[in-house]
């Protein structure tokens, strides 16, 4: 069964369209031009500004005329993420979708729900003759996953609505009113190297299987960081067999937990058996750490090739401490919010450079003073490990505004469709509506949608009954929001 053949059936049917159109972050060309051709069709009146983010407008309903305008919005990017074993183009193939048990997946990669789902309900209600609603805005911003470029360089006079609906959440049932700022740390140890000594055993330690997802929704659930597994592996290497670093690489993207990671290791030819037999035995025991929450861990040892080159003694010594000693996780949890994560911060990437080893991480914090704090907590590991550190500019946090005409509506609405009260929450997950508020202070917002999982993971997947749930609250709230 083909998911445009789903209930409701418009909003499947321009999901399964926007899932055939590539769309990585700062390559969103594809899917801007889809949007305007959409809006042509339709004839509705649209706008772009300089930066790639598309507006597209609709005059309100007979007897609407007077209520405030509503922007629905939702970002065009996704994150790109696919099996290791899987051949996959982002910038050129369709999301091969699939429906497993109440859930659409994608094989291999990221599905792209996070936010093609949005998309597809704002678009939806552009073209919903049966839905009354008041003059409506789709905003659709660019490069929300790797910097939230659209949000920051938003044209002037792009928006000019009352009340905003983020279309990017990801559990229904739940209202979110905030959400945490975030900054990048990025560090750059200098790669020193040696030639690499004649009579030792080279291997590979590969890291797969881990859970990952998303570095603020996920990152108070207990998913193992590859980045950090490696990180151990080397340095137990190093300290018991006088190990030599050749390679590390794990992690891909700022905003997800990696799930996988592998260093290129040399031992002296005669501890080589010994160093197997720890390998195995000590991927048992990271594994056995995780047993509840990773089951699908593996830890994979195998020959490789001799490199011409490792890391000098100190070179590697500052690395290994570095990754060890640099937090990964949840730093705070808050004291207003129970159950919701204050600060975190998450160890993405390790990547080899031409002259320079590149370290990113990322924080969060629902407070400004805590954000800035677990940044300098970051730069000071690697800082005393020699390594030169930037920061991003960042991008602010979301305070709550309980009072809003816009969340009592939402809530209203979803109880009179499905007879209970949704959450009202914040989200330690970082949304564009921080930067919305700064350019249009008077903007009331909320934030909702369908049930997400595995984001920013090929584990992604879409509850299909969840969708059907969030487009008949979207229909309510843009139908009564006065």
């Amino acid at each position: 069964m083909s998911i445009k053949n789903l209930e409701p059936k418009l909003v499947w049917g321009l999901f399964d369209e926007i899932t055939k159109v590539p769309r990585p972050s700062k390559k969103e060309e594809k899917i801007g031009k889809y949007l305007v051709e959409f809006a042509q069709k339709h004839n509705l009146e649209y706008q772009c500004d300089a930066i790639g983010n598309v507006v597209i407008r609709k005059p309100a309903s007979a007897g609407y005329e007077a209520r405030p305008t509503v922007v629905l919005q939702a970002h065009t990017d996704m994150v790109c993420e696919k099996n290791s074993d899987k051949v996959f183009d982002f910038e050129n193939e369709a999301i091969q979708t699939y429906i497993d048990n109440g859930w659409v997946k994608a094989d291999g990669t990221t599905l792209g729900a996070d936010d093609g789902i949005g998309i597809a309900a704002a678009l939806a209600l552009l073209i919903d003759e049966s839905v009354a609603h008041p003059a409506l805005e789709a905003l659709f911003t660019v490069d929300e996953e790797t910097g939230l470029t659209g949000a920051f360089n938003l044209g002037e006079g792009m928006v000019k609505g009352k009340y905003l609906i983020n279309l990017d959440s990801e559990d229904e049932g739940e209202v979110f009113i905030g959400c945490a700022g975030g900054v990048d740390t990025l560090a750059y140890l200098p790669l020193a190297t040696e030639a690499a000594p004649a009579d030792y055993a080279y291997y590979k330690v590969a890291i797969s299987g881990l859970l990952g997802g998303h570095s603020g929704d996920d990152i108070d659930k207990g998913h193992a960081n590859s980045n950090k597994w490696a990180a151990r592996i080397a340095e137990r290497a190093t300290r018991l067999f006088g190990a030599k670093l050749s390679h590390f690489d794990g992690g891909n993207l700022r905003n997800a937990i990696p799930r996988e990671a592998y260093v290129i290791l040399g031992v002296p030819s005669t501890k080589a058996s010994e160093f197997e037999s720890d390998v195995k035995a000590f991927g048992e025991v990271l594994r056995s750490e995780f047993s509840i929450v990773e089951k699908g861990a593996k830890v994979a040892l195998s020959n490789a090739e001799a490199p011409t080159s490792v890391l000098t003694e100190q070179t590697q010594r500052n690395l290994l401490l570095a990754l060890i000693g640099v937090p990964s996780g949840v730093l705070a949890m808050s004291a207003a919010m129970p159950g919701l994560v204050e600060t975190s911060t998450n160890l993405a990437s390790v990547k080899f450079a031409d002259d320079k080893i590149v370290i990113t991480t990322s924080q969060r914090s629902s407070s400004e003073s805590a954000k800035e704090y677990a940044k300098l907590h970051v730069e000071s590991v690697f800082v005393a490990a020699g390594c030169e550190v930037v920061h991003s500019d960042g991008y602010p946090g979301w305070s709550p505004n309980p009072q809003s005409a816009l969340l009592e509506c939402t809530k209203e609405a979803y109880k009179k469709l499905f007879g209970s009260e949704p959450k009202v929450r914040a989200i330690h997950a970082g949304l564009e509506c921080g930067l919305f508020l700064e350019k249009y202070p008077h903007l009331e917002m909320v934030s909702f949608g369908p049930t997400l999982r595995g984001v920013h993971s090929p584990d992604e997947r879409l509850e299909i009954a969840t969708v059907d749930k969030f487009w008949k609250l979207l229909v309510e709230v843009v139908a009564t929001i006065q």
